[in-house]
């Protein structure tokens, strides 16, 4: 999305009163243009010049040296961050003080049947003559949200998480791996292994292998690995940063601290919530990303796509995203609805009061929306997820008792959701959680869970925190600003909406606005001051 000529910089040691004008500032761009926010990214092609004949090993990197793409000077990074749509961060960050290298690497890595593929990823590398920007400097490790887009990249500046990374850390002397998952970019597999937890920290750990490889190259010495690694990501990446740092202990590899944020860590009862009439904002997309992914890899979600997806999108479901085509001619052509998943007619008298559910009231019109005309799913599968559901209950939803994953579910779907939950493991180095409680896209009781589910497990071995950003600021809180200031951002949302004719208080506008760019940007900027506190 192109950025309009807006600057709206502040500072965090502001009063309240100006901290509130200024991100007014931001609030009034940001608002209309929260219907045209996406995922997407550029493209471009990589080449190897590997020229070997065998099958290239995992995390071998695929062209050496690496490809540089841009240099970014500090100058140049503050004012695009007074230019962007999520220049908030500037608050947090403070002012760029390293120029950043930017560099696409490939590297050999697998797919969701651990077959052999390959993918991509930035690293960015910090330059220049700011003390922090040379020598033996930390390692970010970072996983992306979800996008339909195939072309998507994160070399480009204008994806608001790229713009992030390089704020937050490549500007402050992190080194930062952002792969963009096999499935995307130059990578030539059929579909995206989407939320299988095995593959997804394969892709990363196999990204990792291959920064720390091209990095002498790419930095001609000035910048090494000093052994500290951190690991994030948001939203599907912040189940990913998670997958990736259970896997990485598992293996034996040393993780400094993560802290995945806004992620579907309790996958198994966040889609029994979706099935018992809690349907999320976007459950069209990741319901299609996810049952292509699962299809592939385990075979056991149907015979014919006919036996879940309703005739009219069937046909050609199981290849349809990612794609190159945007999310708006899918739907004007009928080939994905917008919002319905399921009918608005219950697919049995018993479940009547969850088509669609009326509680909790703060997100009763996000789930409405997931019933009605034009619905991707069948009732009969609803129903027989139901049944499974209620014979075989996950222990998270819908009230608390295990706290742990189904135990013998029956429907393939739901074995493969347990299969890939992350109540789990326990942590051997530090966590920190990081989210908002009114989210619609990915709610916040997959954050409750894992903290419940690690509870349950007796002396943590490292400690866990967590932040929800939306919650009131106690005394001596340590995240008090960045609460206060997510207060000041959503109340103006709100009022925006408000004084442009909306007659429901601003919730939908709030709603829209809730995952992508409210939370976000303040769960990065507390990322940062945890990662800074290691």
């Amino acid at each position: 999305m192109a950025r309009a000529a807006l600057r709206c910089s502040f500072s965090a040691t502001m009063p309240r009163m100006g901290r509130m004008s200024a991100i007014g500032r931001c609030m009034r761009f940001l608002l209309p243009a929260l219907l045209l926010v996406g995922c997407g990214g550029g493209s471009g092609a990589g080449t190897s010049n590997s020229g070997s004949t065998s099958a290239p090993r995992r995390g071998e990197l695929l062209q050496s040296p690496p490809e540089l793409l841009s240099s970014v000077t500090a100058p140049a990074l503050l004012a695009e961050l007074n230019l962007a749509t999520n220049q908030l961060l500037l608050s947090q960050s403070g002012t760029p003080v390293c120029d950043i290298l930017f560099y696409r690497i490939r590297y050999a890595t697998v797919g969701g049947r651990n077959e052999p593929t390959a993918a991509s990823a930035v690293l960015m590398v910090p330059s220049g003559v700011g003390s922090n920007c040379t020598g033996a400097l930390p390692m970010v490790l970072y996983a992306h949200g979800t996008t339909t887009d195939r072309a998507y990249n994160m070399d480009n500046l204008q994806n608001t998480e790229t713009i992030s990374l390089a704020a937050l850390f490549a500007s402050h002397g992190y080194i930062v791996i952002a792969p963009n998952y096999a499935g995307y970019d130059t990578s030539t597999l059929a579909y995206h292994p989407y939320l299988i937890a095995d593959q997804q920290s394969k892709d990363m750990i196999d990204a990792l292998t291959a920064a720390r490889t091209a990095l002498p190259a790419a930095s001609v010495t000035l910048v090494k690995d000093n052994g500290q690694l951190f690991i994030t990501g948001y939203s599907q990446g912040g189940y990913v940063a998670m997958a990736t740092h259970r896997a990485m202990q598992a293996a034996g590899i040393k993780v400094t601290a993560s802290a995945p944020m806004s992620g579907p860590y309790a996958l198994a009862a966040f889609v029994d919530a979706v099935f018992y009439g809690e349907v999320n904002g976007g459950a069209t997309v990741s319901t299609v990303l996810m049952l292509s992914a699962y299809q592939t890899a385990y075979g056991n979600i149907y015979g014919n796509p006919t036996d879940v997806f309703e005739p009219q999108y069937a046909d050609g479901i199981q290849t349809l995203l990612p794609t190159t085509t945007p999310r708006s001619q899918l739907y004007a052509a009928g080939k994905l609805p917008e919002s319905a998943l399921f009918s608005a007619t219950p697919p049995a008298a018993q479940f009547a009061d969850i088509t669609a559910p009326k509680t909790p009231a703060n997100l009763a019109a996000v789930f409405a929306l997931g019933f009605g005309a034009g619905n991707l799913l069948l009732n009969s599968y609803r129903l027989s997820y139901l049944e499974d559901a209620q014979a075989h209950p996950d222990g998270g939803f819908p009230t608390i008792t295990t706290g742990v994953p189904a135990a013998d579910p029956q429907l393939g779907w739901r074995q493969d959701l347990v299969k890939n939950d992350l109540r789990n493991w326990v942590p051997t180095a530090p966590v920190f959680l990081c989210g908002g409680d009114n989210d619609p896209i990915v709610f916040w009781f997959n954050t409750q869970l894992m903290q419940h589910y690690w509870a349950s497990q007796g002396p943590a071995p490292a400690p866990v925190s967590m932040l929800d950003v939306d919650a009131a600021a106690s005394t001596n809180d340590p995240y008090a600003t960045i609460k206060h200031d997510f207060a000041i951002a959503k109340d103006l949302v709100a009022a925006t909406a408000i004084s442009q004719g909306a007659a429901d208080g601003g919730a939908a506008a709030v709603a829209t606005a809730y995952h992508a760019l409210l939370v976000s940007p303040f769960c990065f900027a507390a990322t940062k001051s945890f990662f800074s506190s290691q």
